[in-house]
């Protein structure tokens, strides 16, 4: 029976007392299905575990052939970033002024760790639209869960994000900052990262699977998200400093979830005077974030299983 069309396996020949039923009787009489439907939520989370290999193999795949064109290879993974972050250390460090007080030592660390940070999200975003759109062959051919793709795309950017970490960690050490005890947080803040990127994935996915031209629409909205979410300076000061306007419009900001993750990142990291402290409440953001996103890309996406790879 073909995996990629609704049609239902034709029956043999009818035994004793079975003349009489209609095909839908018939088919529920003897087991069969219609192919491709979709299973229930928790049948279908059983069968993601199920394929938890493959996700992780795939996602190991997809990061090793990235780069494999490039000369430098694989090292394309750090300098990417690092070079976006050099980039706006010229233009906002420096031509204007944007560091809101922060010395260099403390300024560079802030802005490296922003970069990173954001694209984390950015790049999970990104190949969570093309992730059915782009996998059609895969997904025609294949009988599996389709959320595989999604997280496999957000995993192979979880790892790159940890290869990058160590040009992180690096930098710190280049200006002055050792481990202390908040510096394991960075575990935690990944994983709900991870969590609230993988479903915010899971629904581009499902959206870009019925509009290609999404993909071409994303790098512009991705950056307007980037400047609303202070990584190249510090929210608060930027907007109380150029917007006029009550003080809420910057709390707003800060509220959104890249802004969320990035602040506890460079609260657990940076030991500068301008990371001493951080209201608890981002803690709660970062959890209600990973939670909404989470939970509610991943049903929105499973809800449209059976849709993906017809017409």
């Amino acid at each position: 029976m073909s995996e990629t069309t609704h049609e239902r396996a034709t029956p043999g020949p009818s035994g004793p007392g079975e003349s009489h039923l209609t095909p839908a009787e018939l088919a529920a009489r003897h087991g069969l299905t219609v192919s491709g439907a979709r299973p229930p939520l928790t049948e279908y989370v059983r069968q993601l575990w199920g394929r938890r290999h493959f996700i992780l193999a795939f996602s190991r795949a997809k990061l090793s052939s990235q780069y494999s064109q490039a000369k430098l290879g694989q090292l394309w993974q750090v300098f990417t970033p690092l070079l976006n972050a050099f980039v706006y250390f010229l233009i906002f460090g420096l031509l204007l002024g944007g560091r809101g007080g922060m010395e260099m030592d403390e300024y560079i660390p802030f802005l490296v760790i922003g970069v990173f940070v954001f694209t984390f999200t950015q790049q999970s975003v990104m190949s969570g639209v093309k992730a059915i759109s782009g996998n059609l062959g895969l997904v025609r051919a294949l009988h599996f869960p389709r959320a595989s793709l999604p997280l496999s795309f957000s995993l192979q950017q979880l790892q790159q994000l940890l290869y990058s970490m160590i040009i992180v960690v690096i930098v710190l050490l280049a200006f002055g900052y050792h481990p202390t005890w908040t510096w394991p947080l960075i575990v935690p803040i990944l994983l709900l990262q991870f969590v609230f990127n993988s479903g915010l994935a899971m629904i581009f996915a499902r959206l870009g699977s019925h509009t290609p031209d999404l993909a071409q629409l994303m790098p512009f909205v991705l950056r307007t998200w980037m400047y609303a979410s202070g990584v190249m300076f510090p929210l608060q000061y930027m907007v109380s400093r150029n917007v006029p306007g009550p003080d809420w419009i910057a709390d707003v900001l800060m509220a959104n979830p890249a802004a969320v993750y990035m602040e506890l990142m460079r609260f657990a990291l940076i030991d500068g005077p301008h990371h001493q402290s951080l209201a608890p409440h981002f803690w709660f953001l970062s959890v209600g974030w990973a939670l909404l996103f989470g939970i509610g890309g991943f049903v929105y996406f499973w809800k449209a299983e059976e849709r993906y790879g017809r017409g």
